[in-house]
């Protein structure tokens, strides 16, 4: 059964969001000519790990004015850009990215991620999306945290978990630019 993969790029001090919904504290960008080698293998090895992605309303409307145009993301970019999409909304009719397929719109996420995990392929990835990512958990649908954690912090803005979770440590990576990448499986 495919699994529901969750990553998130975080502080320090557990912040995903600053106080404007901004990611400036996000560093290590893994697509230039000078990143750590290790660092830009482990977040190809994500990315290579999935065929499908589901994004919140929100995180497609910053994501799509972007990435679909983003030829100096490279390789990453490219297999980004190709991965079959959903965009979890209420209001959206349409989701287009670009010259590349558009997003399937889901007016019930958790029905389509239990869709979704019953076919064949490879995992599903939910990027950023804290409201989506929260409403999957509460609903016992995300098998999967990744966090990669940036060498800052911010004091105030919006932390990942609102709720207590209990998590089991898989895998924790430490990179030459700062950031750590703590991968996390969800206790059931």
């Amino acid at each position: 059964m495919r699994k529901l993969i969750v990553q998130q790029w975080v502080t320090v001090d557990n912040i995903a969001a600053e106080e404007d919904g901004g990611l400036s504290f996000v560093s290590g960008e893994p697509f230039s000519e000078t990143t750590n080698s290790a660092f830009k293998a482990s977040v190809m090895g994500l990315i290579d790990a999935v065929d499908t992605m589901i994004l919140g309303a929100n995180t497609y409307t910053q994501a799509k004015g972007y990435w679909p145009y983003a030829d100096e993301q490279g390789e990453y970019g490219e297999k980004l850009n190709n991965l079959t999409k959903f965009v979890a909304s209420s209001k959206l009719d349409d989701a287009p990215w670009g010259g590349f397929p558009a997003a399937t719109v889901t007016r019930d996420p958790a029905a389509t991620i239990r869709e979704l995990k019953e076919q064949s392929g490879k995992d599903i990835w939910l990027w950023g999306s804290l409201t989506l990512m929260r409403s999957l958990l509460d609903a016992g649908l995300v098998d999967g945290i990744t966090l990669l954690v940036c060498p800052v912090s911010r004091g105030k803005g919006t932390r990942i978990f609102e709720d207590r979770q209990d998590l089991k440590l898989v895998e924790g990576t430490s990179f030459e630019n700062g950031v750590a990448l703590l991968r996390y499986e969800i206790k059931k």
